[in-house]
């Protein structure tokens, strides 16, 4: 019975810590966009890059 009197505080404690960096994440915009990466990988450009070497011919 003793050991509760220590572990609920601990216990208490940690729950209070991962709530307040749950809460900093989120106002920190760090949800803001779980998809868009993903799917910006496999979208094709629309336009081919332009040639950066100005010596090479076609």
């Amino acid at each position: 019975m003793d050991i509760i009197y220590l572990l609920l505080p601990i216990v208490l404690v940690l729950a209070g810590v991962i709530v307040a960096v749950f809460f900093w994440a989120v106002k920190s915009d760090q949800f803001d966009d779980l998809e868009g990466p993903a799917h910006r990988i496999l979208m094709d450009d629309d336009n081919p890059p332009e040639n950066k070497n100005p010596g090479h011919k076609k």
